[in-house]
């Protein structure tokens, strides 16, 4: 088994998740489903992958699960990607790869000639292209998508940028914290898949909002 573990974020996943599972068998990584305790139906569907580890997480939130599933990472290196199967596994050896020599690799819908999605809005287009702007003018970052956490990295090194977003501000979080210490890290051209089941669970305005405050107050901060 390579030393990797997938951390797989699933909310209200019971129908997407079994078949993802089935098709990460086909990658010899570990698996971390990382999920909130009373979220029993997702929990059921697991009962036949034995192999798969569960994390039930102490906080609520996407961005604590991220946060909590690296930090229980023991793996060098370590990948989020979502229980819904939107996001293509087959990017993963590539990924790898690239890692080996950099702390942080970013998967991209919007980079050519590979890069689209079956699942974007054209909001969630607007919105990604706003932030993604603001990210690289405020900040230098250099990357096309800040808003996809399809995202790949060096275990130890990323634990040691104290991320804190418990939301959906993780995703921005992540790359300026990265920006801002200095780490090496490009992004990757990643074609989006429609999800299996179930919906967004973004809040367009909301999640916006705190996304759009999360950039301000990171600018603002010292490393």
């Amino acid at each position: 088994m390579q030393n990797l573990t997938l951390i797989i974020p699933a909310k209200n996943e019971s129908k997407a998740l079994p078949i993802f599972l089935n098709e990460l068998k086909n990658y010899n990584y570990k698996k971390m489903v990382v999920l909130q305790e009373d979220d029993l139906e997702t929990i059921k569907s697991l009962s036949k992958f034995k192999e798969v580890e569960i994390y039930k997480q102490n906080k609520k939130g996407y961005g604590n699960a991220l946060i909590e599933g690296i930090n229980n990472t023991k793996t060098e290196y370590f990948c989020i990607i979502n229980a819904d199967g939107s996001m293509d596994p087959k990017y993963l050896p590539k990924m790898l790869n690239l890692c080996k020599d950099l702390d942080l690799v970013f998967a991209s819908r919007y980079l050519k000639p590979e890069g689209g999605s079956d699942d974007d809005t054209f909001i969630t287009l607007v919105g990604n292209k706003i932030f993604s702007f603001l990210g690289n003018f405020l900040f230098d970052l250099k990357i096309s998508d800040i808003l996809f956490t399809y995202v790949m990295g060096k275990t130890y090194s990323t634990k040691s940028l104290g991320i804190r977003s418990g939301d959906f501000r993780f995703c921005v979080e992540l790359p300026i914290k990265a920006k801002k210490n200095n780490f090496k890290y490009k992004d990757l051209p990643s074609y989006e898949r429609k999800r299996i089941d179930g919906y967004k669970k973004v809040n367009a305005l909301k999640d916006g909002f705190l996304i759009l405050m999360g950039i301000i107050s990171l600018y603002f901060q010292p490393k």
